[in-house]
């Protein structure tokens, strides 16, 4: 069974060296203490979220401190290519269910998405709040998937500014998931893709994208893609494509 995972940030925690005794404060020694009951000599792992994973040994703590003594020190790597999801806003929390899942299968970007049929709208007083919720939703599935490697979450765009992103990274290869798309991926499109710095599926909301933003993707240089023959909910579709790519890609192998 793997150790648990806590967050250190500290910009440092790659120089650390078996034998030192780490303190860590706040509410991640907090979640150690008092809710996982961590007791001394039981493992566990640090991570920045930035590839060094520390594997540690539970010496003392208290309510929201607790000491560890690292046992070794590892840099992870990320996957390659990178995996991205941009998934548009959706109601009932189902975009937040599809960034959570696409958090556990790797995904090392997620881009939220106000699509023209996002019944979801943000607006200033609302969208600070909003996008903390991703993040937190973002962090508590990387840390329960025990990931070394953290989806960085980039700011919400709306479609003029998700195209001049498509424009701005011509080696990323973004797939438009849309059901009615003529051309459907297959294995060997897939294996083609390898070679790619990165891949990234965008999934629309609940009313689909329209044809308006499919042809105003397209133009920037992402290709429609059907993934398959049933319809898919909007927080099922980004989790389905990022599984058959991890699978294909090699990257889950």
């Amino acid at each position: 069974m793997t150790s648990p995972v806590f967050h250190h940030g500290h910009e440092d925690l790659h120089r650390v060296r078996p034998g030192e005794v780490l303190d860590v404060v706040g509410p991640e020694a907090r979640h150690a203490v008092t809710v996982r009951r961590l007791r001394a000599g039981e493992p566990l792992d640090l991570v920045d979220g930035h590839g060094t994973r520390v594997s540690c040994t539970f010496t003392t703590g208290e309510k929201d401190r607790m000491s560890v003594t690292v046992a070794a020190v590892h840099r992870e790597e990320p996957p390659r290519p990178h995996l991205g999801l941009v998934q548009a806003l959706a109601k009932g929390d189902r975009d937040l269910q599809a960034a959570e899942a696409a958090t556990e299968l790797g995904v090392t970007c997620v881009i939220p998405w106000q699509a023209e049929r996002s019944i979801v709208r943000l607006r200033a007083e609302r969208a600070a709040r909003t996008m903390a919720k991703w993040e937190s939703t973002l962090n508590t599935a990387a840390k329960q998937s025990r990931r070394a490697h953290w989806p960085r979450l980039q700011p919400w765009v709306d479609t003029a500014g998700l195209a001049e992103l498509i424009r701005s990274r011509p080696d990323t290869l973004w797939l438009v998931l849309h059901e009615s798309a003529a051309t459907r991926w297959s294995a060997d499109d897939v294996a083609g893709w390898r070679g790619r710095a990165g891949v990234t599926v965008v999934v629309g909301p609940e009313g689909g994208i329209s044809d308006r933003e499919r042809e105003t993707l397209e133009a920037a240089g992402a290709h429609t893609v059907r993934l398959g023959d049933t319809v898919m909910r909007s927080s099922t579709a980004g989790p389905a494509a990022l599984a058959a790519l991890g699978a294909v890609l090699g990257i889950w192998g």
